[in-house]
């Protein structure tokens, strides 16, 4: 079924395209229907394919032509809440191209580039990754660290609340990827609104980046070494850092929550917050053959002997994966897993994907849990 802006085209015949202005006009893209969603592409081509990032859904998904137009659609269903990036390949010529969608507004970047963005029924960006004009900025500080561990310099920022003093103690929060944190999520903005709602606590944050983190976070001794013999303590001697386990978290996403939760898991009891995004916790069910290929072999080797032999070794843990992601299998088994060793665990799932304002719009539930401000205490 086509969608409702779509029918007078299709009953104007040979005259449906003096119709195609008035629907540009009078709708906004792609066109929401409830649960039904149908995707636009407007120009000459020999086909348009819908390029998405929804694991388990049909990639190849090509848009058909109204007739007597140069206009393309494609109507397929969307559950109630879902947030998708996508991109049409536009097929010209004998070639080629993909590109974003010219008549969405939206759009999310990434280290990569952009996509549009699909806001579907029920999905909204939140409120509280917009600038507050009322919320005090913190600061963000470059900062540089020679690591002997690692043998050589990483940099990265230091976040600092808007309220800092030095004669206060403040908890820390460790970020994995940090630069793209900062540019792909606006964490800092996030940061401010949520200290300044009292969602969260003053707390002092730490965005590192890796110049090899697909070795370096993939369950590396040499990593979770800097972070807890080198970072940790180097941050505590210059900043006033409450010297207590619930007062230190790690966070990541992908390849950076594995990286976090396996400095925890060397270290048990140092550190007593985690926040995992999207892990790439792959594990074999049977045999030892790793399908995800050659950089996922560490990782595989760590997760199983995880699940062998489950240990707590922090106090809080909140999960989140996106049910669009092919992880999403290994973050549900991990969660009950890690529960029944005695921490808290709180596992959350979006109708989202791999991506950066996934992780972004889970900020909020997973700080807030953390690090309760004096906010949600009341609440909670």
């Amino acid at each position: 079924m086509t969608a409702r802006a779509l029918q007078p085209l299709f009953a104007a015949g040979d005259r449906a395209w003096e119709k195609v202005d008035e629907l540009l006009a009078s709708n906004t893209f792609p066109l929401v229907e409830g649960g039904k969603v149908t995707f636009i592409w407007r120009g000459d081509a020999d086909g348009v394919n819908l390029r998405h990032w929804i694991y388990g859904l049909e990639q190849d998904s090509a848009l058909a032509r109204v007739p007597h137009t140069n206009l393309w659609y494609l109507s397929c269903d969307i559950p109630y809440g879902s947030r998708v990036e996508y991109k049409f390949e536009i097929h010209h010529r004998g070639g080629s191209t993909w590109v974003e969608d010219p008549l969405n507004p939206h759009r999310a970047r990434d280290p990569f580039g952009a996509n549009s963005v699909l806001q579907g029924e029920g999905y909204a960006v939140p409120g509280w990754v917009k600038p507050d004009p009322e919320a005090r900025p913190g600061v963000v500080e470059p900062f540089s660290f020679h690591s002997k561990t690692l043998n050589g310099s990483r940099t990265g920022h230091i976040y600092l609340p808007a309220r800092f003093r030095k004669t206060r103690q403040y908890p820390l929060l460790v970020v994995h990827d940090g630069s793209d944190y900062l540019n792909f999520t606006g964490m800092k903005v996030i940061l401010d609104n949520l200290i300044h709602r009292l969602e969260i606590p003053d707390l002092v944050v730490a965005f590192t980046d890796s110049p090899d983190r697909l070795r370096e976070y993939a369950n590396d001794e040499g990593h979770a070494k800097f972070l807890t013999e080198e970072l940790l303590v180097d941050l505590t001697r210059r900043l006033p850092l409450l010297d207590r386990p619930q007062s230190r978290a790690l966070m990541g996403a992908s390849f950076g929550a594995v990286a976090a939760f396996s400095a925890a898991w060397r270290y048990p009891g140092v550190w007593g917050r985690l926040l995992l995004q999207s892990g790439s916790f792959a594990f074999t069910d049977i045999g030892k053959r790793n399908r995800r290929g050659p950089l996922f072999d560490r990782i595989v080797e760590f997760v199983n002997e995880v699940r062998d032999e489950p240990k707590a070794v922090s106090e809080r843990v909140f999960i989140s994966c996106g049910v669009y992601e092919s992880l999403i299998y290994e973050n549900r088994s991990l969660a009950p897993l890690l529960d029944a060793t005695g921490m808290q665990v709180r596992f959350v799932e979006a109708r989202d994907g791999h991506n950066w304002e996934n992780w972004r719009d889970r900020l909020r539930e997973g700080l807030s849990w953390l690090f309760p401000g004096p906010l949600m205490f009341v609440y909670e």
